[in-house]
């Protein structure tokens, strides 16, 4: 697979997040966003359940909440404090055997936990550059690991559980970063209108 720990790799994907949340405006809140029918808002709200959920299922084996996440008046420190959240969650070793049920998805060790998070934490810092029209260029060992996940991801189902639209195509000779969104549904050529 890889001798780069999937945290690590999740860790540096997080980073680059972190630059582009940093730098959203009250105003930006209200573009629109590759999630069809989400506003940057939406997008950063979901990203802090998502976070603090994972936090809390790495931590009690489960999570009772995978949407109660609060922007409040300042989003960057909401979604900072979750990110900090996650961390501090998947820090100790013990975590990556522990069975942890994630939302709708199942129960899986904590290993696989962290890749899903990882593939989740790639795709919304896509999300998040092109709502912005920032440049996006995540840790490529980040996106061949998060790929080989998104490739084993049944198409069918995905509208029932919302979690991916199907997948689509992209031109032979895509870039390993475009394939991998397209086997989540994105349109690797998505721009804010």
């Amino acid at each position: 697979m890889t001798g780069m720990d999937l945290r690590e790799l999740d860790r540096r994907t997080l980073l680059i997040l972190d630059k582009l949340v940093a730098g959203v405006t009250s105003a930006d809140l209200a573009r629109p966003t590759p999630c069809a029918g989400w506003t940057l808002a939406d997008l950063l709200r979901h990203q802090v359940s998502e976070n603090h959920a994972f936090a809390t299922a790495a931590r009690e084996g489960s999570a009772p909440d995978w949407d109660a996440g609060v922007l409040g008046d300042d989003a960057y420190a909401a979604y900072r404090a979750s990110v900090d959240d996650f961390l501090d969650a998947f820090t100790d070793d013990a975590v990556l055997e522990r069975q942890l049920t994630i939302n709708h998805f199942g129960t899986f060790p904590g290993s696989i936990a962290a890749h899903m998070h990882l593939v989740d934490t790639l795709a919304h810092g896509w999300d998040l550059a092109r709502t912005l029209d920032l440049p996006y260029e995540p840790d490529a060992e980040a996106v061949y690991i998060a790929s080989k996940l998104a490739e084993r991801i049944p198409d069918e189902g995905r509208e029932k559980n919302g979690s991916f639209a199907h997948s689509v195509e992209v031109p032979a000779g895509a870039s390993e970063l475009d394939r991998f969104l397209a086997l989540l549904g994105r349109d690797p050529a998505w721009r804010v209108s």
